[in-house]
């Protein structure tokens, strides 16, 4: 797999830090955490956040840049994933700092943000306000335990703002409201899937029905003969099926590509790009015995 730097972003409490952790043996990835733990002005915060405002602010700038200078290195040789995105500093600067502190704030941000990378992909995860506050109480943080519910909000809703307008980078926005991914293995290989597929590097691969027919007639012992005879229909539907996922591959990147850059651009390469894939599912159609010109 090439090497890729994907970012998952989204309020507190939407479960970025539990996805990417689920992710990441999918990727066979590197992982970048966020150390919000260390900020030692955090707690505090959360108590009287006007006084301490500035200082968590300040702390968690500094430690999310040193963070963000190992990602060149590691992208050049494996994929990397992280539970944040480095522009989310500024978001919540915005919301806690006002006047000469806000000021001071904006101007060291300006000069570290040009000397961060910028992601292959952002998933943004989206979810209500009551999602959040049953997510926020279930994992039961001693310093989150009396969280304001308008301060969430307005966090949520400072999210929903940046990424309307947002073209740094491609972005993939996922609705997590009825999306259980910790429990629930079909939504993981969606979510999985929306990604491969918007980096181009295949959408999420489930064994075809023939090869499982194939494999349980196998299991039950079936006659050879019968094995045999189905065999080269499910290699050749095998391969037809990935081809067709190489191929929306394809299709998702330049959509991305498109979308927060230049639609008009890429129209010429979409349209390849969806003839290759429509090609590809007649052929696995046929392979299949799906197709109408199948004796």
């Amino acid at each position: 797999m090439r090497p890729f730097f994907l970012a998952v972003e989204g309020p507190i409490g939407v479960g970025k830090t539990t996805l990417v952790r689920l992710l990441q043996p999918r990727f066979k990835s590197e992982l970048l955490l966020e150390k919000f733990e260390e900020n030692p002005f955090l707690s505090s915060f959360y108590d009287d956040r006007a006084r301490y405002a500035f200082q968590t602010q300040m702390f968690f700038l500094l430690s999310r840049y040193r963070q963000q200078q190992s990602i060149p290195s590691v992208v050049r040789r494996d994929p990397l994933v992280t539970d944040y995105l480095f522009e989310k500093d500024s978001l919540f600067a915005q919301l806690n700092l006002v006047g000469d502190e806000l000021e001071m704030y904006q101007r060291l941000y300006a000069v570290l943000s040009e000397r961060v990378a910028s992601p292959d992909l952002v998933v943004y995860l989206r979810a209500d306000l009551d999602a959040l506050m049953a997510r926020i109480a279930m994992r039961d943080r001693p310093y989150e335990r009396e969280m304001d519910r308008a301060y969430i909000d307005s966090v949520r809703k400072a999210y929903e703002e940046y990424f309307t307008d947002y073209v740094n980078a491609p972005l993939l926005p996922i609705d997590t409201n009825n999306l259980n991914y910790v429990h629930d293995p079909s939504a993981l290989a969606f979510v999985e899937g929306q990604i491969r597929t918007a980096l181009g590097i295949g959408a999420y691969q489930q064994a075809l029905p023939a090869m499982e027919t194939v494999a349980a007639a196998r299991a039950a012992g079936a006659p050879a003969a019968a094995l045999d005879a189905r065999q080269p229909r499910s290699e050749e539907a095998l391969k037809r099926y990935l081809a067709a996922n190489e191929a929306m591959g394809r299709v998702g990147a330049i959509l991305a590509d498109a979308v927060s850059r230049d639609f008009a651009a890429r129209q010429l390469d979409l349209g390849q790009a969806l003839s290759e894939v429509m090609q590809d599912l007649q052929s696995l159609a046929r392979a299949t015995g799906a197709g109408h010109d199948e004796s």
